[in-house]
């Protein structure tokens, strides 16, 4: 009788490809995302903006205020829908983030942060949520 023996690998193959999978995944939706806004007049000024603190999937203007988006995909209600998935900690990390967005500006121009929500398989329902953040 033969054994096998094995290195670990498959595994770590196996959740790269999940990771690489998913990235891919939440850049399409944040390029949906995107388009479903600049349709709606958003212009956006940057996509991917990371900090050690945090990440901000989209800035864009809505007139003179600066919108940071949290872009959020479900393909199932099976732990709570997009919505959800914003919880407390995240809403801490991106206003982290969103502050180190404004510090390169001398005066900051008024912003909030709104959401889209991508829900259900494809195409997703789309929902886009204004101010979800309360903004001090």
């Amino acid at each position: 009788m033969a054994s096998t023996v094995t290195d670990g690998s498959s595994r770590s193959t196996t959740r790269r490809a999940d990771r690489a999978s998913r990235a891919a995944e939440g850049a399409r939706a944040e390029a949906h995302a995107a388009r479903f806004l600049a349709g709606r007049g958003l212009t956006i000024v940057a996509r991917n903006f990371r900090t050690r603190m945090g990440e901000i999937d989209l800035v864009a203007r809505d007139g003179a205020t600066l919108v940071f988006v949290e872009v959020r995909r479900r393909t199932s209600t099976a732990f709570g829908g997009a919505a959800e998935s914003i919880t407390a900690a995240k809403q801490a990390r991106l206003t982290l983030a969103a502050r180190a967005y404004l510090a390169r500006f001398a005066d900051p121009p008024p912003c909030r942060f709104d959401a889209i929500l991508l829900d259900g398989p494809e195409p997703p329902s789309i929902e886009w949520r204004r101010d979800v953040i309360a903004v001090e």
